[in-house]
């Protein structure tokens, strides 16, 4: 039997926080299941550190994964992320004398810092899983004002570190074709065609599996939300925050009401309800046509289960060629077809692709109008649909990836 290989995961994410059980722990635990010795270092916030500490403890002990958690902080800002990035770093080097890595898998641009350290120190073998552009995702989304000395060095900083990242990582993980063409198309980087393989954001098909909801839920849902049978719902997953484009959805859905009158919009979302009525008050929409309501995971799929369609557009700007939104892939996985904006990392291709949907190309009444008759006109097979979010975003496919570039590394 050969020796296992040791692989270091650093993610600045929590393990405690929902996206590192979502999106973190299914890979490595799989991945543990096939031989890799896997040691997982995280930053987690301390109330949800209390809150999850013993589930993720049990997840990790289960699974075999060695699971070395320490403090997220959060003041004073930028001065406790140099803190984190920098313990971060020491426990990694002070892990690596016991376990001697022959990978580190960084997940994101801070925990990259670290992995590019290991490299540079013990020729470790750096796993560079970008999730995005992130130094962009923060300008575009409001999060670093570059008018601001301190954010510009920041901003100025990680795209130098960037660059780095894609000429010196042994492999490059992106979550879209559509985010690896644009990197290939860089004249300034080293080396390339750089080394990059695609694993879009997994979706649990077994959560989200139709076959598990009853026509008898299905019904007591629609009476409870007053939503009668012959009422075609437009629906709306998730947070709304800086990305989505509500006003431009619910533009889309007045239009779809000139066609069926008695259309309802539902949102399955945390934000408050006012947002949502305010904007539609404001766009002359029938206020008793929208539905507001939060639902915790695990009823989620009753919810996309009630929606003839879902909907989401997406700010359209640089950062988000390299992103893969997971709601797609979890309402493809209920057999329900989207209703998204092109030119959002691999949406249009996925859509086109697995015949799941319409990809819009513009924000207007034609635009819409043209979508709202292809709708009508088309017959989606919604096996077919869960079929293609199986193929694409299916856990199995995504671990059989990552798993082909542990091996190319370990040799």
């Amino acid at each position: 039997m050969p020796e296992p290989v040791n692989v270091l995961y650093i993610s600045y994410d929590g393990m405690t926080d929902p996206l590192g059980q979502s999106q973190v722990l299914p890979y490595l635990c799989a991945l543990s299941v096939k031989g890799y010795k896997i040691t997982l270092l995280s930053c987690e916030k301390p109330s949800r550190f209390n809150q999850s500490k013993n589930i993720i403890e049990d997840i990790c002990n289960q699974a075999d994964i060695n699971w070395q958690p320490i403090p997220y902080t959060t003041s004073p800002p930028v001065v406790s992320t140099i803190r984190d990035i920098y313990m971060l770093k020491k426990k990694a080097r002070a892990l690596h004398k016991r376990y001697h890595f022959k990978i580190v898998h960084c997940r994101s641009y801070i925990s990259a810092l670290i992995g590019l350290d290991m490299k540079h120190k013990f020729k470790t073998k750096f796993l560079f899983d970008m999730r995005g552009f992130w130094a962009d995702e923060r300008v575009e989304g409001g999060l670093w004002n570059l008018q601001n000395p301190l954010y510009n060095i920041i901003y100025k900083f990680f795209k130098k570190k960037e660059k780095q990242y894609f000429e010196q990582a042994d492999q490059t993980i992106s979550l879209t074709y559509l985010g690896k063409n644009e990197i290939h198309s860089w004249d300034n980087l080293k080396n390339q065609p750089i080394p990059i393989t695609i694993i879009p954001c997994c979706v649990d098909t077994d959560l989200f599996d139709p076959s598990k909801i009853s026509q008898e839920q299905k019904e007591s849902l629609r009476k409870r939300l007053n939503i009668s049978a012959s009422e075609p719902v437009l629906g709306y997953l998730g947070s709304i925050g800086t990305w989505y484009m509500l006003e431009e959805m619910l533009d889309f859905f007045k239009q779809l009401k000139n066609k069926y009158p008695n259309a309802k919009m539902l949102f399955v979302s945390p934000e408050p309800k006012e947002m949502v009525i305010n904007k539609a008050y404001s766009l002359d929409i029938d206020e008793s046509s929208i539905i507001i309501t939060s639902a915790k995971r695990k009823e989620v799929p009753l919810y996309i289960s009630i929606m003839n369609y879902s909907i989401f557009f997406i700010k359209p700007c640089f950062s988000k060629k390299a992103s893969s939104p997971t709601k797609q892939g979890e309402i493809m996985s209920m057999g329900i077809p989207v209703i998204c904006n092109a030119g959002i990392g691999d949406t249009g291709y996925v859509v086109e692709k697995y015949r799941s949907g319409i990809a819009i190309d513009n924000f207007t009444e034609e635009a819409y109008g043209r979508a709202i008759e292809d709708l009508t006109m088309r017959q989606f097979s919604r096996a077919d649909i869960r079929q293609g979010a199986i193929n694409f975003y299916g856990l199995e496919k995504g671990v059989e990836n990552y798993e082909a570039v542990y091996k190319l590394l370990s040799k």
